[in-house]
C-alpha cells in the first residue's frame, strides 16, 4: 500500500493462517470508557502505541487535519494510499473492514457492510457474502448487492480509475482485458466473475484458489456505489456516503469537509468499532510541512493526516524537549522506504550497473533523510521484520559498509562496461522533504564513483498515475531511479510483496505500484506461493521472492520505517492499531471540556 508516506492497511493473523485448500478545546481530561489494556489519559511518550491516549466516547467538535499535498483520490475505487484507506472508513462501508481498535485487536478483519465473513466453496475459488439489510446511502436509498457488484466492476477500469490495487483484475474469473463499466453499462463482461442472485447476496468467482479473500473484501473498492450516480473520475469530488460522515464540500485545490450523515444507523454497524466522535472533519490540502509541525505543537491543528511523522528537523526538537516528547509516538510499521531501479532506462538494464548503485549508496545517509534511527532501521532486504515470515539477510553488506563501498561499486561499474560511471535521473515526490533528502543523499554518495544523478520532483497526486508509475513517461524521461515507499496491504508475504514485484501488475496506462521490477523467476515464485497450502512452506517462498529481487539488484532498500507522530492535547481517544500503523481515523475524537 502506498503511504503518504502512504501504509498501510495490515492484518497479521488470518490470511497467513488460512489454508489455500480450505474452503474544540485544549483540555485533555476527556472521559468515557477505555478501549483496552493500557488505556491512559496521561500524556506520555508512546502512550498511543501501548494503549489509548485520553480514552473517550464524548462526541462533538471539529477534527482539523492537514497534508502537504492531496493524495491520489478520495474515490474508494481509485485510491491506494494508507492514509486514504484509514480515512475512507468514515464515509463508506466496504464488505469487510479492519476493526477500529488499538494494537493487535485492530489487525482483525471484521464484517462491515457484510453480515458475516465470506463463505468459501470450490476450493476457495468462490466466495459468498450477505449484505446487511437496512444500510442506506446519504440520500436514504437502501444499499443492495448490485451496488457492491458495480463498485468492484468500476474499479477494474484502470484507464479511468488508475490508482487502486489490481487484486480484482488479477483474481476475478474471465474479466476481459481493458474492461470498463463505462463501455459495458449492463456489466455483461463481469457476469462470470460476480453474481447477485438477490439484493442481499453477492458471489465472487476467482480464476484461482485464494483463502485470504476476506482481505480483498476489506478493500475500499467493495464499498457500494450507485451506478446512476457514478461520475467516473469526478466521483472523488463527492463519493456517495454509507458511513457516519458525508461530504459537505470538496475543493481539489484546498481540501474537504465531512459532516455527519443522518442516514447512518449505528445499529447496522456492530462490528467495525467506529466511534464517529467529531461532529465535523476538515482536511486542508497543500499546507507546508513545517507549518503542519508547528501548528500541531501550537494546538492550531489536530492531525497530520499523512501519518508518516514529523519532519526530520522537528524530530530533534520534540525528542529533546520532555514536554513535547510526552505528546509523541514512535510508530513502527510493516513498511519499506526504498528506491526502485528502472531497467527500461539504460544502462540500468545491466545488473552490474544496478549493483554499482547498491554498493555506492550511503545507507546511513538514507536513514538520516528520515531523521535517523527514530525514522527507521537500515533495511538490508525488502520484507520488513513486522511482515509475518520475514527473514533478514544482507547479501551486499549494507550493515558492514553503512556509508557504501566505493571499491566494490567501481568493480561493478567496470563489469557493466561503464568504468567511469554514467548519468540518469532520480524521481521523488516533490512535497516530501524526506524523499528529496533521499535523492540528494544518493546524488552525493553515487557521485563518488562517477554516477551522476539529477533529482526530479513530481506531484504526489499524480506520481504513479502520470510520472514515475507510467512506464512510457518514466522511460522517455530517463527516470532511472524512483524513490518510493510501501506498506503492507496486510503483513504476510503476499500482502507486502505482490503489488511491488510482480511484473504482471504493471500497466501501460500508469497508476502502477510496481515501478520497474520485471523478473520472470519472481512471477513464477509468486504463483508457487499462491498454490502452497502449508503456511511455513508458503512463507519460505516469499523469502525466496525477496532474495531473488535482491539477487537481481532490482531495488535499493532504504529503511524499514518508523514514524514520529505528534498528538496535541486537543485530541481524545487516540491509538495506533496494527492495521493502520498511524492514528486510527475512525475512532479519534476532539477533547471536550
Amino acid at each position: 500500500m502506498r503511504w503518504n508516506r502512504i501504509t498501510t492497511a495490515t492484518a497479521v493473523s488470518a490470511a497467513v493462517a488460512l489454508s489455500l485448500a480450505a474452503c474544540g478545546g485544549n483540555d485533555n481530561s476527556g472521559s468515557g470508557s477505555g478501549s483496552g489494556s493500557g488505556d491512559t489519559a496521561k500524556a506520555e511518550y508512546n502512550s498511543a502505541v501501548t494503549g489509548t491516549y485520553n480514552p473517550s466516547d464524548k462526541k462533538g467538535g471539529t477534527l482539523r487535519m492537514a497534508i502537504t499535498e492531496k493524495w491520489d483520490s478520495t474515490d474508494p475505487g481509485d485510491t491506494y494510499y494508507g492514509l486514504s484507506w484509514n480515512l475512507v472508513r468514515n464515509y463508506v462501508r466496504p464488505l469487510m473492514v479492519f476493526k477500529s481498535a488499538p494494537g493487535k485487536q485492530g489487525a482483525e478483519v471484521v464484517p462491515d457492510l457484510a453480515e458475516a465473513a465470506g463463505v468459501p466453496s470450490d476450493d476457495a475459488k468462490t466466495w459468498t457474502y450477505k449484505i446487511r439489510k437496512g444500510v442506506k446511502y446519504e440520500d436514504g436509498t437502501e444499499v443492495t448487492s448490485k451496488d457492491v457488484k458495480y463498485a468492484v466492476a468500476r474499479s477494474l477500469d484502470k484507464a479511468t480509475l488508475p490508482n487502486g490495487p489490481t487484486y480484482f483484475n488479477d483474481f476475478l474469473l474471465d474479466v476481459p482485458k481493458g474492461y470498463s463499466v463505462y463501455k459495458d453499462k449492463s456489466l455483461a463482461g463481469v457476469a462470470k466473475a460476480i453474481e447477485t442472485p438477490d439484493d442481499q447476496t453477492i458471489v465472487f468467482h476467482l480464476n484461482k484458489s485464494f483463502s485470504g479473500f476476506d482481505y480483498f473484501a476489506q478493500l475500499p473498492a467493495t464499498a457500494p456505489v450507485p451506478q446512476a450516480k457514478d461520475t467516473g473520475s469526478k466521483y472523488q469530488l463527492h463519493p456517495i456516503a454509507t458511513g457516519p460522515y458525508k461530504f459537505e464540500s470538496h475543493d481539489p485545490n484546498k481540501g474537504l469537509t465531512l459532516i455527519r450523515n443522518d442516514q447512518y444507523d449505528p445499529a447496522s454497524d456492530p462490528n467495525s468499532g467506529r466511534k464517529a466522535l467529531p461532529d465535523k472533519i476538515t482536511v486542508a490540502y497543500n499546507v507546508n510541512g513545517a507549518d503542519i509541525d508547528n501548528r500541531l505543537q501550537a494546538g492550531d491543528l489536530d492531525v497530520d493526516i499523512a501519518g508518516t511523522g514529523v519532519l526530520a528537523e522537528t524530530q530533534a526538537k520534540i525528542l529533546g524537549n520532555p514536554q513535547l516528547k510526552a505528546n509523541a509516538d514512535n510508530v513502527p510499521a510493516p513498511r519499506l522506504n526504498f528506491t526502485v531501479f528502472n531497467g527500461e532506462v539504460k544502462p540500468l538494464d545491466n545488473i552490474n550497473c544496478r549493483k554499482a548503485i547498491l554498493y555506492a549508496a550511503d545507507h546511513e545517509g538514507y536513514q538520516r533523510a528520515y531523521g535517523g534511527p527514530v525514522g527507521g532501521d537500515i533495511a538490508t532486504n525488502m520484507m520488513p521484520p513486522l511482515v509475518t515470515g520475514a527473514v533478514k539477510f544482507d547479501d551486499y553488506g549494507f550493515e558492514a559498509d553503512k556509508n557504501g563501498n566505493v571499491d566494490k561499486a567501481k568493480e561493478a561499474l567496470t563489469a557493466c562496461g561503464m568504468p567511469t560511471g554514467f548519468s540518469t535521473n532520480i524521481a521523488y515526490r516533490a512535497d516530501r522533504p524526506k524523499e528529496k533528502a533521499v535523492a540528494e543523499s544518493l546524488q552525493q554518495s553515487l557521485k563518488r564513483v562517477g554516477i551522476n544523478l539529477t533529482p526530479k520532483g513530481f506531484p504526489t497526486g499524480d506520481y504513479t498515475k502520470l510520472y514515475a508509475g507510467k512506464p512510457d513517461y518514466a522511460k522517455a524521461n530517463s527516470l532511472g531511479l524512483i524513490v518510493y515507499s510501501w506498506g503492507a496491504d496486510w503483513p504476510d508475504g503476499f500482502g507486502f510483496l505482490s503489488q511491488i514485484v510482480d511484473s504482471r501488475v504493471i500497466r501501460a496506462t500508469g497508476g502502477n505500484t510496481n515501478l520497474g521490477v520485471r523478473i520472470p523467476e519472481v512471477d513464477t515464485l509468486i504463483d508457487q506461493a499462491l498454490k502452497e497450502t502449508d503456511k511455513a512452506a508458503r512463507e519460505k517462498i516469499w523469502v525466496d521472492v525477496d532474495k531473488k529481487v535482491m539477487e537481481q539488484a532490482a531495488v535499493l532498500p532504504g529503511i524499514w520505517a518508523k514514524g514520529l507522530l505528534y498528538r496535541p492535547t486537543t485530541l481524545s481517544n487516540v491509538f495506533v492499531s496494527d492495521s493502520q500503523n498511524m492514528y486510527d481515523y475512525a475512532s479519534i475524537g476532539v477533547a471536550q471540556k
